[in-house]
């Protein structure tokens, strides 16, 4: 069997193993179970983790974790992601590999070859959607061994978060492109970001949407108090005022899933930036717009809704 038919098979192991099989049940089972801190439980788990997959722990700020969970959530040493220093550019916020990028047809993003969704459904907001109309999108998938916590992309203030329940679809290639609309189905926060700085800058929103995946299916913000998990009970509009600077910790996945990036027209997508290509937290996504006399159009808000 040539690599390709081998990749292939086991892309389809994966889909039917990880997406047909009761998910709810095996998020809240793997979450109970990657927070044991027996040593042996933990010493075994990160063991066969290495010894299945690319993981590399060679970068991170401590070498011995609690349990499995904590090896997740690890943080790095100092200096291990360093910032693009253009002041012009918008950095990713985290590790990942680029799926599904560039201008939106309209308010419709591409998520993996023939399928599409509507950001407005994604976003859960029309107004919201509207003003990223024909504007310029990321999708940076995590997988499992990568970093998981995610950054700012800029200096920027975030104004407000909404929560949206959902399932907990895996998000690797397999299920991307035979799920249709699989970002709007799974539990995802929105988080809806202005930037800082001089006045071309900061006329403009940036959001960034979480989306969290099977197994562990849970995402935690510093902005906020508590975890958002399958079994949150609310609420879920959260009106913000959390000032942080370019490449400052937003947040984490308890396990790997997906950031989509949403950039208002006029931005555009940095050199290198094109679907498969791996890149890290701190590497140039987005470009200012460079018509500076080009106006934002501001967002006004009311209690829980944005509008134009």
């Amino acid at each position: 069997m040539n690599d390709r038919r081998l990749d292939a098979l086991r892309d389809e192991l994966n889909f039917l193993a990880t997406n047909w099989l009761p998910r709810r049940a095996l998020c809240r089972g793997m979450a109970r179970f990657s927070q044991i801190r027996h040593p042996w439980v933990r010493a075994a788990s990160i063991a066969l983790w290495r010894a299945c997959s690319d993981l590399d722990l060679g970068d991170a700020r401590k070498q011995r974790f609690e349990s499995l969970h904590d090896c997740f959530i690890r943080e790095l040493e100092p200096g291990a992601r360093p910032l693009d220093p253009d002041p012009e550019v918008l950095v990713s916020p985290c590790d990942g590999i680029v799926g599904g990028c560039g201008r939106l047809d309209g308010l419709v993003a591409v998520q993996a070859k023939r399928r599409t969704y509507a950001l407005d459904e994604l976003l859960c907001d029309a107004a919201l959607a509207e003003y990223y109309r024909d504007g310029s999108y990321v999708t940076l998938r995590l997988t499992a061994t990568m970093y998981h916590r995610f950054h700012a992309p800029f200096d920027c203030c975030i104004e407000h978060v909404s929560y949206v329940a959902g399932d907990a679809w895996n998000v690797n290639p397999a299920a991307v492109e035979r799920v249709d609309r699989l970002y709007c189905r799974n539990e995802r926060a929105v988080v809806r970001a202005r930037l800082r700085g001089q006045e071309h800058v900061k006329e403009h929103v940036l959001t960034l949407v979480p989306v969290a995946a099977i197994l562990v299916a849970s995402i935690r913000l510093h902005c906020l108090a508590g975890l958002f998990h399958l079994d949150y009970p609310g609420p879920n509009e959260f009106p913000c005022a959390s000032d942080y600077a370019r490449g400052a910790e937003l947040g984490w996945f308890q396990h790997g899933s997906t950031v989509l990036v949403f950039a208002p027209a006029g931005f555009a997508l940095c050199k290198g930036i094109e679907s498969g290509a791996r890149i890290r937290m701190g590497q140039a996504l987005l470009r200012l717009p460079a018509d500076r006399s080009q106006s934002g159009r501001f967002i006004k808000t009311d209690r829980n809704k944005t509008g134009t």
